[in-house]
């Protein structure tokens, strides 16, 4: 009996990282098909440096493209796996077209998928991570959601009951143990690389679609965070994407008075993130860390698939409109961050590899 783990980028690396060590630990077989969605050293290969997980067996190494390009040729390559190697299982993690090709290949060749992250939804079609996570969740045979508010989704949409388990969120487990190892082994030295201070600084992420590709909502958010800026007097780190800073370039930006660095290795990121004062974003697995680090959020979106994190008063909407991200900004800028944490206790990836093998094992 063989589980094959499919993932492509720095985000599912990072949640799939608590249950492949589960896999490890239970002793059950298993390999990691890498689709090479994210391919440069600081998106991909460090995270299993760090994180020691072991190597992929495969990796397509597809690159950056379309979304026709990136689906087609992951499809494709896994197919061609899939069928030599015919696992027992294919197990996939979010909403990334990494996810959509791994689930489509396995259950046109007769394999069950086991979808982590199952029932978020952002009520957005015109996200492609929307797209892809709503015909991931409907096509897998086992769906993990994290939390009672995305099984709730899942069951509004006719998701039979006895497909979902709620696991709590595998970010909390990844949060917890590798927080831990940036502590010993980062000593807050990009702290000083960046010649910035502890609760001293504001953190900014900003990649997605909908933001990046449209000249008008980028130059909102930079301004948004100059602003900010201005307003505190304090500096704004923004992690650039390649593809996010290559768009800058073309719309012909300016980014003055925000401090640009290339995208971190995890352990690095995660003590920017746990040091700031506050954190702007579009991810939604920065929402989640933010959330679970007790740092204050402001999404710069016009929707979340994470509403627990408003919920409790950890996170805000602001959109783009500079104005509108400064007014958030003030109104989370005194939140102490004792909210309570959402997303589980950091057992999320024992779990879900607990049921897998009663499932898949007897």
């Amino acid at each position: 009996m063989v589980i094959a783990v499919v993932l492509g980028t720095r985000p599912e690396i990072i949640k799939m990282s608590p249950i492949i060590r589960m896999l490890y630990n239970f002793s059950l077989e298993f390999y990691i098909l890498h689709t090479g969605q994210h391919y440069s050293y600081n998106m991909d290969q460090i995270f299993f440096e760090q994180l020691k997980l072991p190597q992929p067996k495969y990796n397509l190494k597809v690159g950056s493209g379309t979304h026709a390009e990136e689906t087609g040729k992951m499809l494709i390559g896994i197919e061609n796996i899939l069928l030599r190697d015919k696992p027992d299982i294919v197990l996939v993690e979010g909403d990334t077209n990494s996810v959509l090709a791994g689930s489509l290949a396995a259950v046109k060749v007769g394999i069950p998928v086991a979808h982590v992250e199952a029932g978020l939804r952002s009520f957005d079609r015109n996200m492609p991570e929307e797209i892809n996570r709503v015909i991931t969740d409907h096509i897998s045979y086992m769906l993990f959601a994290p939390t009672e508010h995305a099984k709730k989704n899942l069951l509004s949409e006719g998701i039979s009951e006895e497909r979902i388990y709620v696991t709590g969120n595998t970010i909390v487990d990844a949060v917890y143990e590798n927080l831990k190892i940036a502590n010993k082994v980062c000593h807050k030295e990009i702290l000083k690389a960046l010649n910035i201070k502890e609760k001293n600084f504001f953190l900014a992420t900003v990649h997605r679609q909908e933001n990046v590709d449209n000249p008008r909502r980028f130059k909102e958010i930079l301004d948004g965070l100059k602003l900010v800026q201005e307003y505190y007097s304090m500096p704004v780190v923004y992690t650039i994407h390649p593809r996010a800073r290559s768009k800058m370039k073309e719309y012909n930006l300016d980014s003055k008075g925000i401090i640009l660095t290339e995208p971190l290795d995890y352990l690095n990121f995660l003590m920017l993130e746990s040091k700031a004062k506050m954190i702007f974003t579009d991810s939604g697995g920065v929402q989640e860390e933010a959330c679970i680090l007790g740092v204050p959020c402001v999404t710069l979106r016009d929707n979340t698939e994470r509403p627990e994190t408003l919920e409790v008063g950890a996170n805000i909407i602001a959109g783009t409109n500079p104005r509108r991200i400064l007014e958030a900004a003030e109104r989370m800028m005194d939140n102490e961050g004792k909210w309570p944490n959402p997303f589980g206790d950091g057992k999320a990836g024992e779990r879900i590899v607990k049921i897998i093998k009663e499932r898949i094992y007897g």
